[in-house]
């Protein structure tokens, strides 16, 4: 059990993010209640609050969560990975490995969880967005060292080609969800590479 001075917690935090990574995964952040995810964390109102404070609040915590856990591979990908290219050939593939599940709820966290929001959320999705243009950028900046160093031809245009890797990620997200298995997504992740020369 783990806790705040003064708080008087009774409960693991890491399991109680856990439980409501798996709710706003699988529902997203607007199908989500506070029923849900109380029941979920094994907790009342109060104690999601004082812990967590707003909805919004833990959904962030449990997207930092996701990212350190469900969804790492791609930030440990980005933290070893030299090369663009094989950066891109890297995130594909471990992909198509990751987004189908049996266990988890499909797809990614990050890409899925407030795709159409009411105008009063308009926020939480734009955080997301953000974060997945980042990624895009970065992928970009892999690519553009890639090509200041040779390995990829002068004329390419290093940002279309992450935003393509980038589209092709949120695809192979959306497939998953949709029932595709891992040998379905290795099959496009295979295409992606090929186009791009990975």
């Amino acid at each position: 059990m783990s806790g705040k001075a003064g708080q008087g917690r009774k409960f693991n935090i890491d399991d109680a993010l856990e439980a409501a990574t798996l709710v706003f995964w699988d529902s997203g952040y607007e199908g989500t209640s506070l029923a849900e995810l109380t029941k979920a964390m094994g907790i009342n109102p109060p104690s999601l609050y004082k812990a967590f404070g707003s909805k919004e609040d833990l959904f962030f915590s449990v997207v930092d969560h996701y990212n350190a856990t469900h969804g790492s591979f791609m930030s440990v990908a980005f933290a070893e990975e030299e090369s663009g290219l094989k950066l891109m050939r890297r995130l594909l593939i471990e992909a198509a490995d990751h987004y189908p599940s049996k266990t988890f709820p499909g797809g990614c966290l990050v890409i899925s969880s407030a795709v159409a929001v009411t105008s009063a959320n308009r926020h939480v999705a734009e955080r997301l967005s953000k974060m997945r243009n980042d990624n895009i950028l970065a992928m970009a900046e892999a690519l553009t060292r890639d090509r200041e160093a040779g390995r990829i031809s002068k004329s390419t245009d290093t940002h279309a080609m992450a935003a393509f890797v980038g589209a092709t990620l949120q695809g192979m997200s959306q497939q998953a969800r949709d029932g595709a298995s891992n040998e379905d997504l290795l099959r496009i992740a295979h295409y992606a590479i090929t186009a791009i020369g990975a």
